[in-house]
Formats: C-alpha cells, structure tokens, sequence
C-alpha cells in the first residue's frame, strides 16, 4: 500500500511597505510559481512593525515549517528572529531597499528565480547574533550608521539616491565617540570611532561590504572598526566599501570574537540588521551559532 505524500506548509510574508517597487503581482506570481505538489501555500500582507513576528510563532504551533520574508532586511529579521532554534525554514524575496542578507547568501534578487530557489528546498543553517538579546542576522553596530539609519527612517522617501544625501548632510554634524570593547571576556581595547559595525554578513546591503571576509556560519561576528578622518577621505572609504577592499584601509580595525561588551558614554542609537533604535550605554554582543535554517542556492 503506497504512503500518501503531505504536503509541507509554507507562509509567504508581504511587507507592502519595503523598498521601491510596487508588490501588487506579486501574489499571483507566488500563487503561480510554489511549486503545488509539494507546497500548501498561504500568503499573507502584513498591516503593521512586528506583526510578521506573531504570525509566525502562531503558525509554528501549527506545524508550518517554511516561513518566506517578501520584503527587505527589516522583514527578514521580523520573520528569522521567531525561527531561531526552531525547526522552522527562513525563505527570502528580496524586495527591500539593500537586501544584505540575500545578497550575501547569493540569493536571486529577481522574485521569479527566488520563488524557483525556494522550490527546491535546499536549506543550511546560519549564524543569529545578539544585541542585548535582540536579534540579527546580517550586521548590528554604533555610530555614524546607525545615526543614519535613524534619520533614514525618518525620510519619506527610500531608495539609495535619499540615503546617499542623508549621509552628506549629516557628516559636518557628527562627533565620534570614545568607546570600551571587551573582546571574548579576554581584554579591552579603548579607541575613538566614526563607527563599529558586528557584522555577522559581509555587508550592509547594495553590495557595500563592511566585512568581506565575513563568514555567516563560523559562529563568530566581525568587529569592524572605523576611525575617526577626514572629509577629503570620504570618497576612498566609499570606493572601498563598494570595491570589498575596506578591511583593508589604514583607517579599518577588524577582529572575530563570539562574546563583545561595548561600553559607551551614554545611551544612544543603536541599529540592527538597517532598523534603528535607541539602547543604553552598555551592550553585549553575542552569537548563536548555526541557530536557523534558511533557504539558498
């Protein structure tokens, strides 16, 4: 007597609000391209900041097992962060503003070729951080980034071209910080920085690499830290940011650790995979290795 094949339950997540471009085909082509004979599927839009989040621990409980962010980084955390150390699956459409973590995982920024990735079902497990418990998956950190993100998030409008003026006209405002690093409980190093990036990704998205080298399932996070300079050295550290050669920079400190406290003078910005918000003076930095499952090529 032949076994009958059951289907796997899969949830498409829709951020209507992420990136630029408009997701009104996008249901039918999901409804089009899933793979039916192995997937029972359901798409849902999203009305609302964290609701995407107790969609998916509610369908957890309901034996759903693959979970598919249709958005950006932001949606991407919403969704990852209820599937750490569960057995749920993390599938990404990358329609968002930088898509970082997709970009770094090589998958299709074309939705059609990210649909047909996802029929394949072929998944690894990736590392999560922490900061201050809250989860991230691609990068975290302090400073002249994350006062960006903050003020972006403010912007009404998106796009690179909105980000790039963000950038100029906060730069001849911002004071670098002093700041306390504890590094794998061992020592502590003390400096002034432009900014400090955990990065558990290569980059920040739109292919601007903070951390080339970065390996996202060695159970470690990338300390970058970028120095203080000068106006005139803008250009280069943006040519090199793009270039993946900032590791590389007189200006770049980098390091690997599992476990970093970060001490700061007072609280602050902080921003988690692009999503701004403000923390205390002290954070921990963490990872949880190898903590969730996610669809790549």
């Amino acid at each position: 007597m032949s076994q009958s094949f059951v289907k796997e339950k899969i949830l498409f997540l829709i951020n209507p609000i992420s990136g630029t471009r408009q997701k009104n085909q996008l249901p039918r082509m999901i409804d089009e391209l899933t793979d039916k004979k192995i997937f029972d599927v359901e798409v849902i839009i999203t009305k609302y900041k964290g609701e995407a989040t107790e969609i998916v621990r509610r369908k957890l409980i309901d034996n759903y097992r693959y979970f598919v962010a249709v958005g950006g980084d932001g949606t991407v955390n919403e969704i990852a962060k209820a599937l750490v150390n569960t057995q749920g699956i993390l599938g990404i459409i990358p329609v968002g503003s930088g898509n970082g973590l997709a970009r770094h995982l090589q998958i299709p920024l074309q939705p059609e070729q990210a649909i047909k990735l996802i029929n394949r079902q072929s998944y690894q497990a990736i590392d999560c951080g922490l900061i201050n418990d809250i989860p991230f998956f691609c990068t975290c950190g302090v400073g002249f980034d994350a006062l960006i993100g903050e003020k972006f998030a403010q912007c009404k409008g998106r796009g690179l071209s909105n980000y790039v003026k963000t950038t100029i006209l906060e730069y001849f405002n911002y004071k670098p910080e002093l700041y306390q690093i504890t590094v794998d409980d061992e020592r502590t190093i003390s400096r002034p920085a432009f900014l400090i990036t955990f990065a558990n990704g290569s980059q920040y998205g739109n292919n601007a690499y903070i951390a080339p080298k970065a390996d996202i399932r060695d159970g470690k996070l990338d300390i970058c830290i970028l120095s203080p300079f000068r106006l005139y050295k803008a250009p280069g550290i943006g040519i090199r940011l793009f270039a993946k050669n900032i590791h590389r920079s007189s200006l770049m400190y980098t390091e690997r650790a599992s476990k970093i406290v970060l001490q700061r003078s007072s609280e602050g910005v902080v921003h988690f995979d692009g999503e701004p918000c403000r923390m205390g003076e002290k954070l921990e930095i963490s990872v949880i290795n190898k903590g969730l499952n996610i669809i790549v090529p």
